[in-house]
């Protein structure tokens, strides 16, 4: 497989990946999170993923809004994501099956 060329590459983002990497526990996990991002940032992300996740689970827009309070924006963008994206939602949610 080719090796992956992120628009985002930077030694930076290499620290920051780094840094995620080294969390060993949730709770680790919760500390690094609630220090580097505000709370909204967290809830958009922790959004995102149930978005991806019912997306995957053939979910309609209207379940997933009900359930997530995502905006249709917010749903079609992760749909998008998923689709045509760099393939990171579904390496995270075959993952966590």
């Amino acid at each position: 497989m080719e090796e992956y060329k992120s628009k985002l590459r930077s030694k930076e983002m290499d620290y920051l990946c780094e840094a995620v990497l080294s969390l060993k526990t949730k709770e680790e996990c919760y500390r690094f999170f609630e220090d580097i991002c505000t709370i909204n940032e967290i809830k958009a992300l922790e959004q995102r993923l149930q978005v991806a996740k019912m997306l995957k689970n053939k979910k309609t827009y209207l379940d997933i809004a009900a359930a997530t309070g995502a905006s249709t924006a917010t749903i079609s963008r992760v749909n998008r994501c998923l689709n045509y994206g760099s393939d990171g939602y579904k390496i995270v949610l075959g993952r966590l099956k």
